[in-house]
């Protein structure tokens, strides 16, 4: 089992940056491949970027690559997303989620959310 609390959503201008942390409990989080989502208004919920469980696989969807990175530290049980050059088109609701494959993924595990918003 395991409990996903993201953080660090705000508001920020575009061009800004955040990092999101998504701290996790429970004894396994370090086999598991983690994942972030975002869902905006209206929209479905879509992939951002996923890591493995060493952290030496990472895979973005196309709208994101080379602005985020994903990463995450095992000892703290934290994965994050560093968002730069942000966009009014990132607006949405960011979620991680867990999963006990990387390939192919199957998320069992989810957070509750944070909001991040984009001015422009």
């Amino acid at each position: 089992q395991v409990q996903l609390v993201e953080s660090g959503g705000g508001l920020v201008q575009a061009g800004g940056s955040l990092r999101l942390s998504c701290a996790a409990s429970g004894r396994t989080f370090s086999t598991y491949a983690m994942g972030w989502f975002r869902q905006a208004p209206g929209k479905e919920r879509e992939f951002v970027a996923t890591i493995n469980w060493s952290g030496g696989r990472t895979d973005y969807a196309d709208s994101v690559k080379g602005r985020f990175t994903i990463s995450r530290d095992n000892a703290k049980k934290t994965v994050y997303l560093q968002m730069n050059s942000l966009k009014p088109e990132d607006t949405a609701v960011y979620y991680c989620a867990a999963s006990r494959t990387y390939s192919p993924p199957k998320y069992d595990y989810w957070g509750q959310g944070t909001q991040v918003t984009v001015s422009s």
